[in-house]
Parts: structure tokens; C-alpha cells; sequence
């Protein structure tokens, strides 16, 4: 039996110092009925070049080149737009997969019958070295349970489109990928999570604090903007977050 096809998005902008691992990452993959759509939006680095090297030694590679800046959430949709595969996934152009991902998330998912998964990850520093620090995924969340814990990371993600039909991101340029999650989760009972740490993710930028303010500010108006909810409820499942942020830090 043939393997499914699956679509990689990855939104790039200036990620020229990363993305040559990003990509070799994907290449890496067991699972091989893979393409990786590389959707530019509009970097002014050598982030092109990077992309047509590979995409010119490997069909399975697309450069997709946005006409103005307009972000991550545009960036993803273009791609969600261009996407042949059953199977949707995402990587950030500065993470990492390990080799035995979409074989292992992919398997589950058709072996169980489920159309969305998602997988622990691991914190690797800005210059590649991996931490001890590992987000560990829960066995499943459903909606109530992803408001109070953004445990999904974006670049652990795969989506069955048999399951979903076509689908796309809020046009928010920040928490774009939570909010997705959100709106799939209205549709199926759970999200389930595989322990293992299939990923790493990059922790990238200078002020911690900052990302960290960042994080609560996008979290808010996902409640407040996105999902409409009452300022009680907002107020309730932010304790919740801002708990398990910290849990999931130490």
C-alpha cells in the first residue's frame, strides 16, 4: 500500500541561518511520500537561494514567493491553498524533526482512525544544542482543555483532510496556529498527543520576559478576538494557562 501523501507548510522570512537544517530535517524523514512547501514571504536574506538549491535536486520541494509581507498566517494559508496531500503538517523553518516522525504520527493516525495529532517536543537553544527541557504531550485535549493549555506545538502538528475537508488559519499575525487548533477541536472530540519527543524546538531571541508578555498578550485576544469569549470565562481558563506555562517551562 502506498504511503499517503503529505503537505509541509513552512512560512519563511529572513530564516536563511536555520533553513538548510529545517529542510535536510524533512529530507531525513523514513516516511518519504512527502512536499514541503516553502511559502516566502518576502525576505530580503539569502533565504531564496537556500530554497532553490534544494527544490532543484528534490521534486518533492516548492518555493512559493508571497507578492508583499503580509505573515505567518497568510504564509500558511497560501501553502494550505497549494497543498496535494491527504495529510497536512507544519514545521517552523527554524525547527527540526527527527527522522521517525510522520512515520511514526502518520501510522497512528491511519493504524487509530484519528485526524489530528500532535507530538512532544523538545527546547533546543538558539545555536542548535538540544536542552533537557521537553513539552510533553497529553494522550488527547479536546477544546475545554487547549484553551487552558497551549500544550500543541505548531511545528508537531498533522491534520487528515479526509477528516477535515479544506481548512485554513485566522488572519491574525500572531497565535494563528492555536486558534486553528481551537477550530478543529469544534469539530472532532479530541486532539491526541504522541509522548515522544518527535521535534525541536528553537528557542530564538534575546528577551525572554519579552516572548513571554508576547505569549500572554496573544493568548488574551485569542480568547477575547477570536474564540468570543465572556471576559469570566477568559479570566478562568488564563489561570489555567498561565499555570500550566509555567509547569511546562520548569
Amino acid at each position: 500500500m502506498k504511503e499517503p501523501l503529505v503537505s509541509i507548510i513552512t512560512p519563511v522570512y529572513n530564516s536563511g541561518r536555520f533553513l538548510s537544517e529545517t529542510i535536510e530535517s524533512i529530507q531525513n524523514q523514513t516516511y518519504k511520500n512527502w512536499q514541503l512547501l516553502l511559502v516566502d514571504d518576502c525576505s530580503t536574506d539569502n533565504s531564496k537561494e537556500i530554497i532553490d538549491g534544494y527544490a532543484n535536486r528534490d521534486s518533492r520541494i516548492r518555493y512559493i514567493k508571497l507578492e508583499k509581507n503580509s505573515g505567518a498566517a497568510v504564509s500558511r494559508n497560501v501553502g494550505l491553498k497549494n497543498a496535494e496531500g491527504r495529510f497536512i503538517a507544519f514545521v517552523d523553518s527554524d525547527d527540526l524533526w527527527k527522522n521517525t516522525k510522520l512515520e511514526k504520527q502518520v501510522g497512528y493516525m491511519l493504524d487509530k482512525s484519528v485526524g489530528f495529532t500532535f507530538t512532544s517536543y523538545r527546547y533546543m537553544k538558539e545555536n542548535g544544542k538540544r536542552t533537557n527541557k521537553v513539552a510533553i504531550a497529553p494522550g488527547k485535549i479536546d477544546y475545554e482543555g487547549l484553551l487552558k493549555n497551549t500544550i500543541i506545538g505548531c511545528s508537531t502538528v498533522v491534520v487528515d483532510k479526509e477528516v477535515f475537508g479544506d481548512f485554513d488559519m485566522p488572519l491574525v499575525r500572531r497565535g494563528q496556529d492555536t486558534a486553528t487548533w481551537l477550530k478543529l477541536l469544534k469539530e472532532v472530540d479530541y486532539a491526541y498527543g504522541l509522548k515522544e519527543d518527535l521535534v525541536d524546538y528553537r528557542l530564538v531571541g534575546n528577551s525572554i520576559s519579552s516572548n513571554k508578555i508576547k505569549a500572554i498578550k496573544r493568548t488574551w485576544n485569542t480568547y477575547r478576538n477570536i474564540e468570543k469569549l465572556s471576559l469570566p470565562k477568559s479570566m478562568y481558563v488564563f489561570c489555567f494557562y498561565a499555570f500550566n506555562a509555567i509547569k511546562k517551562r520548569l
